[in-house]
């Protein structure tokens, strides 16, 4: 087995932990980072000792400018980083690889011409989806116009798909996610709602299950946006073990879905008719999901072991304060960290959902915040990091500010931050 592989595996195994939830934080760091929160995509880098202060003139390593339009966020295989852009008006697709050490390019690669691109919000951009990386292969998105396997080393298409029907009505938001031999990606649009699992080998499909959530229901309320917003969401499913097995857990519009990942058969749901889903990726701990719902309305949190519609019987608890929409939560032990898109950042007991503290810390918040030795750190669209402590008393450790805004999630790799502002990708190391 390569090196890489089997260092996956184990922390795979670490995780997911027979007949339960993962449970307290992440106490490894892996080498590679290999999707937007991470080799275990809970944004928990462990006891590792990132830098706590930076600024354009210190601490910076590198800085390369990136060309387009794109909040997708960095991968990091070995000494290679790869990125997606596209251009502004969603015409031009591609992918470029960056030297990890030096930040000089090694390749990139025009993937696609659009002709007649989809309508996308000002706010969002044609190359939102984060790619995920093994070894050898770079899986990207751009949802429905285009789904790819490259190879690593050139940029070479392995793989394409076009077919995929679903119109993103405000641009695609969703990234792929990787189990076994399958690559699985949401489409939630203003047409259609679907989960679809493709042969990572092939890009074949292998399932596709249709949203089952009762959307005449709120169109008879009256609530639904005729235009499709409240049929949207964005987020990426991530994978947790209940009972020995493995369950996808994928947040869609109105409702927060359990999957068979082999098959994609349903297993359970819960539902909050009347309000579309954002962006955050559920995270996982103490025998819970806690994921955000219908537009950072409440933060749920939800035992994984039901059957059917569980709203009424498996939701443990809910927080309806500083619930984001955009940035995916934190878990850090006993305690979640997350701050909403207007800049107020929560703290809340992960058993309960009894609010610890509550701060406003300014700007405002699309890129999901990490974890790093005791320190949670979050990014703003404004381009300041703000660092504080992870524990249930709010202290301000750091405020870093960069000369453009954060949008992209960020990668971590050793003792290094990768950060990529709207306009350059930045290499953050304390010096030695």
């Amino acid at each position: 087995m390569p090196t890489h592989t089997l260092i996956r595996s184990v922390i795979l195994s670490i995780f997911l932990l027979t007949g339960c939830l993962v449970t307290g934080s992440v106490t490894i760091a892996a080498e590679n980072w290999t999707s937007y929160r991470g080799p275990a995509n809970q944004g928990d880098v462990g006891n590792v000792e990132l830098p706590l202060k930076w600024s354009e003139s210190e601490n910076i390593v590198w800085k390369t400018p990136l060309e387009g339009k794109a909040w997708s966020s960095p991968v990091i295989w070995g000494d290679r980083i790869y990125v997606t852009s596209a251009s502004e008006d969603g015409t031009q697709l591609w992918a470029e690889c960056l030297d990890r050490n030096s930040g000089k390019g090694v390749w990139k690669k025009q993937l696609r011409q659009v002709v007649a691109p989809q309508y996308c919000h000002p706010f969002n951009s044609y190359a939102s989806p984060s790619p995920v990386i093994e070894e050898g292969r770079l899986y990207v998105s751009f949802g429905s116009p285009f789904n790819a396997c490259l190879d690593t080393s050139n940029g070479n298409v392995l793989w394409e798909r076009t077919d995929f029907v679903c119109n993103h009505f405000r641009g695609a938001g969703s990234s792929p996610f990787l189990y076994k031999d399958l690559l699985i990606l949401n489409f939630d649009g203003a047409d259609r709602q679907y989960v679809v699992a493709m042969d990572k080998r092939t890009g074949k499909t292998v399932w596709e299950t249709k949203r089952s959530v009762n959307f005449k229901d709120a169109d008879a309320a009256g609530q639904v946006d005729r235009e499709g917003d409240l049929r949207k969401a964005f987020s990426t499913p991530v994978l947790v073990e209940v009972n020995g097995k493995p369950v996808l857990i994928s947040l869609g519009s109105m409702a927060l879905y359990a999957y068979n990942p082999d098959d994609g058969k349903e297993i359970w749901r819960v539902e909050l008719i009347g309000s579309h889903s954002g962006s955050p990726r559920p995270v996982i701990g103490h025998g819970l999901v806690y994921s955000p719902m219908g537009m950072g309305r409440e933060l749920w949190a939800v035992r994984p072991d039901g059957q059917g519609v569980v709203t009424d019987t498996h939701v443990v608890w809910k927080y309806n304060r500083a619930v984001p929409s955009r940035a995916s939560i934190l878990l850090v032990g006993d305690l979640i960290f997350m701050v909403d898109d207007g800049g107020v950042a929560a703290c809340v007991d992960a058993k309960t959902g009894k609010e610890q503290w509550r701060q406003r810390i300014g700007g405002n918040f699309s890129a999901s915040p990490i974890h790093a030795n005791g320190k949670v750190y979050f990014f703003s669209q404004e381009g300041k990091t703000t660092v504080i402590e992870a524990s249930p008393t709010y202290k301000e450790l750091a405020g870093n500010t960069l000369d453009d805004g954060l949008m992209a999630s960020p990668a971590v790799y050793d003792q290094t931050l990768f950060l990529r502002t709207k306009t350059h990708m930045y290499r953050i190391e304390t010096k030695r």
